[in-house]
């Protein structure tokens, strides 16, 4: 989950756009996975996890007729 969400938030970084702007003042010297890894540890950011597909309920099944 850490991987993906400084993951996404480095191409945020690197494009440039309104969300390109880091959230913390001091980045002098840090390079873009640095600056999203401050940003989580300083709490500028945060995520919530979506339900596995081992917790949600599974579906009933059909079963095959054999011939």
């Amino acid at each position: 989950v850490l991987v993906n969400l400084i993951a996404r938030r480095v191409r945020q970084l690197n494009s440039g756009g309104g969300s390109g702007r880091p959230l913390i003042t001091e980045t002098a010297g840090l390079g873009a996975a640095d600056i999203a890894l401050h940003e989580i540890i300083e709490e500028k950011m945060s995520w919530q996890l979506l339900e596995s597909a081992d917790q949600k309920a599974e579906a009933p099944t059909k079963k095959r007729k054999r011939s």
